[in-house]
């Protein structure tokens, strides 16, 4: 399943992605017509909350509507709409450019306690499994059990 968030749903973005999902998302600002185009042709479902961008010609294949207000909200009412499984494939993305990440060596200014370090080959960002991915799979696996149907 391919995703494209729009600038209203860039938190809601960063989780699918954490969650192992490709979820394009565009600069603030553009063009409603440009998002609709780009999910066409990329063969992504436009999660959006903005009623107006059912209105242009073939949105409706492509868009989510959302309804929800809220990160929990949104990627409960996401889960439902989508089938999201929030356990996907889960930090193997960059979260800056969706790219998939590579195992690397650990750099010398990582934290001693670091063992496996990954980057992502496209924008040359570093991550690690510390604390804080502990953190963010708690949440990853509390909704896939909270939001199972």
């Amino acid at each position: 399943m391919r995703l494209l968030c729009d600038e209203m749903l860039k938190g809601l973005a960063r989780w699918l992605r954490a969650a192992g999902y490709d979820v394009g998302m565009e600069p603030d600002g553009t063009a409603d017509r440009q998002l609709i185009a780009r999910a066409l042709s990329e063969g992504r479902q436009l999660l959006t909350r903005d009623r107006s961008l059912l209105e242009i010609r073939h949105a409706k294949r492509v868009v989510v509507l959302l309804e929800s207000d809220g990160l929990e909200n949104q990627a409960r009412e996401t889960t439902h709409k989508l089938g999201i499984d929030w356990l996907l494939a889960p930090f193997t993305r960059c979260s800056r450019c969706n790219t998939l990440l590579a195992e690397a060596a650990r750099p010398a200014d990582f934290p001693p306690d670091v063992e496996r370090a990954f980057r992502c080959p496209r924008c040359d960002k570093y991550y690690w499994h510390g604390g804080h991915v502990r953190r963010m799979r708690r949440r990853l696996e509390h909704w896939r059990t909270a939001f199972a149907e």
